[in-house]
């Protein structure tokens, strides 16, 4: 009896403080994926060669994960270079237009019988609003700035960590590995292994799905004659590898671009993109993922509305990974209960 109630307040205990260290540990479990990802990556550029020592093997590939990190880094300079001009520019435009653009949008929507009431000015809408709406805008924004510092220290210790995890991947492998049962070992190593090639699918389909919906958005928004049609493009597909936020900031800046031309061009360029987020979240994103990664479309849907209900905008983005971490999981358990 002593033993059980010692082994159930241990229970909750570690519960508890796993409970008070989510955060962490959630930092942890994303900066497990990122090394699980990039690990094939780093296996490319390392180009294993017979080393004299465990020192050279060391240095070797910590050069390759250096290479890895300075290729990403260099592309998102090089996207960031490209993007942000063009929209300070387009801002500055859409700033000076955006009077009689908010004015176009009304007319059209009178004219069509979707508002009844009479054009407002810009001047006008923004006294009408409440006064304790103003308060309220400060505070949102503040936390906004908040959650963006957040975020930026959050990505910093994700690189940080995951390039330490790829640097001493192998060994902490060794390490957990002689930890499992001898008779449980080989299915261990198996869905370990499996893990990493899942979770590094998964990384390559959201490049092509990035590439796909920047195709997408670069031509259509072209043939519609938006300017900067590149640049949508260009968030577009930044923004894939953020499931439902990322689309609709893509969709958002081109609205805010195509306002700047006229409002019914930016009408046209809302139901575009209405559509484009409806083709990549019901056809695109899962018949990808389910080729790539070989989780099916039913379980992707499942594991983003769940991961996005449990913990937000970070478990949509690693809810298929997770699903195909526990598919492999599933497969070993149950190929262990059929012998």
């Amino acid at each position: 009896m002593v033993r059980t109630v010692l082994t159930v307040a241990g229970v909750v205990i570690l519960v508890g403080v796993m409970w008070a260290a989510r955060a962490a540990l959630m930092l942890i479990y994303v900066s497990a994926i990122v090394a699980m990802g990039f690990s094939p990556m780093v296996r490319v550029a390392e180009r294993p060669r017979r080393a004299s020592g465990e020192k050279r093997v060391r240095v070797r590939r910590t050069l390759a994960i250096l290479a890895v990190y300075l290729g990403i880094i260099t592309a998102l300079v090089l996207v960031g270079l490209a993007v942000v001009q063009p929209l300070v520019d387009q801002a500055s435009q859409l700033w000076d237009r955006l009077p009689k653009a908010f004015r176009d949008i009304q007319v059209f929507l009178i004219r069509h019988r979707a508002m009844a009431n009479r054009p407002v000015s810009l001047e006008e809408a923004v006294q009408n609003t409440p006064a304790g709406s103003r308060g309220n805008a400060v505070g949102t924004l503040l936390g906004a700035v908040w959650s963006v510092v957040g975020g930026v220290f959050g990505l910093v210790t994700i690189l940080i960590l995951s390039f330490y995890l790829l640097v001493e991947g192998q060994s902490l492998f060794d390490s957990v590995t002689r930890l499992v049962p001898e008779g449980t070992r080989a299915h261990f190593v198996t869905a370990a292994r499996a893990s990493v090639t899942k979770v590094s699918a998964w990384l390559g389909a959201q490049f092509i799905l990035a590439g796909v919906m920047a195709t997408f958005a670069a031509v259509g928004l072209g043939l519609l004659g938006v300017p900067y049609f590149y640049v949508v493009a260009l968030i577009a597909a930044v923004g894939e590898t953020i499931p439902i936020v990322g689309p609709i900031a893509a969709g958002v800046t081109a609205v805010a671009i195509a306002v700047s031309v006229s409002g019914k061009l930016a009408l046209i360029v809302g139901a575009y993109f209405f559509a484009l987020h409806q083709l990549e979240a019901n056809v695109l994103v899962p018949k990808i993922m389910e080729r790539r990664v070989g989780v099916s479309p039913v379980t992707v849907v499942i594991a983003l509305l769940i991961g996005g209900e449990l913990w937000g905008l970070v478990g949509a983005i690693l809810a298929i990974p997770t699903a195909a971490i526990l598919s492999v999981i599933v497969e070993e358990l149950t190929a262990d209960a059929a012998l």
